[in-house]
């Protein structure tokens, strides 16, 4: 029987160890039998937001575990535990399978376990965790990344996407389809995070961007131009492309396309307009240059992002006005 052992520590987020536990702790042998062998592994007394856990085992049980499962680590500018750095680097020595979900990745590249491989976390510490760690190719964008024995998965219910990956490594898709209908998910997922990630306008400040910025966002349907952008800042294009580094850590044209991207969001979400109209409103000019950068930049097709997002996001509508 594979053991399953998840890593526990003071710190770590009770959603992705509740996710693990409903994936692998589960008796599910009436779909696959043997199932997995669940073991909890920690220094002792734990405490996971307001629970407290109490492991099965110390931590030097994960060397025994045929996959080590590390969920999400809590505080990301505190250095994870050395004896749970320690365990989770010996485990992997001794042939274990190690998974991070979440900002449990942090933990992997304390281990070095991620040093020279492509990797994920959740999107709002990519920058910190590629920062911190230079020696890992961060990827931003993905739901998960499989190095087959180093896997890590980004934010929250991207964990679940990771969780259901293995359990189709291990038994199959018929299977892995099974599990998922039982939790009522998608057993896979299009797209990648970037999908979920929010990229507002920056903060109104005392910069030299601070009044260009509003000035372009009432304008996404003009086809504006790095020049039209320089000339309303009153500065040369030099100059506006270094205070658009400064500022938003990008060009002013790839600032430019997330915020037509963005807008084509919202509006996906909230309106029936067609994609050619959607195209004319974000200043994209046709359907198809829409399409090809949307499923660039977000990681599926306009159509797909309209069906996944936009019955929350009416709902939400309905229930203000009905308020």
């Amino acid at each position: 029987m594979h053991t399953v052992a998840l890593a526990v520590t003071d710190g770590m987020l009770h959603f992705e160890l509740s996710l693990a536990y409903e994936v692998f702790g589960a008796d599910l042998t009436h779909l696959a039998d043997p199932w997995y062998d669940f073991v909890v592994c920690g220094p002792g007394a734990v405490r996971a937001g307001r629970f407290q856990l109490e492991p099965d085992h110390g931590l030097d049980h994960l060397a025994r575990a045929g996959t080590v499962i590390v969920p999400g680590w809590a505080d990301v500018d505190v250095d994870p535990p050395a004896d749970l750095v320690d365990a989770v680097r010996a485990a992997h020595e001794a042939g274990a399978r190690v998974a991070s979900l979440c900002t449990g990745a942090f933990v992997l590249a304390a281990a070095g376990l991620l040093d020279g491989r492509r990797a994920t976390t959740h999107w709002a510490h990519t920058r910190e965790l590629a920062a911190r760690h230079p020696l890992v190719e961060v990827d931003p964008d993905v739901l998960y990344v499989d190095n087959g024995s180093v896997l890590t998965s980004a934010g929250k219910a991207a964990a679940m996407d990771l969780c259901l990956h293995l359990v189709r490594l291990d038994h199959g898709s018929s299977v892995t389809n099974a599990v998922a209908r039982r939790l009522v998910v998608p057993p896979h997922r299009d797209g990648g995070q970037s999908q979920f990630v929010t990229t507002p306008v920056p903060a109104p400040g005392n910069h030299p961007l601070a009044e260009l910025f509003p000035w372009v966002m009432e304008r996404l349907d003009h086809p504006l131009t790095v020049d039209d952008l320089a000339r309303q800042a009153r500065m040369s294009s030099r100059n506006l492309g270094r205070h658009f580094r400064s500022v938003t850590g990008t060009t002013p044209l790839q600032w430019l396309l997330i915020q037509r991207i963005r807008h084509a969001q919202e509006l996906l979400e909230t309106t029936d307009d067609s994609v050619d109209s959607i195209a004319t409103a974000t200043g994209m000019g046709t359907a198809t240059t829409l399409r090809r950068h949307f499923n660039r930049t977000v990681g599926v097709p306009p159509d797909a992002y309209r069906r996944t997002f936009r019955s929350r996001a009416r709902t939400g509508i309905l229930a203000g006005q009905s308020a």
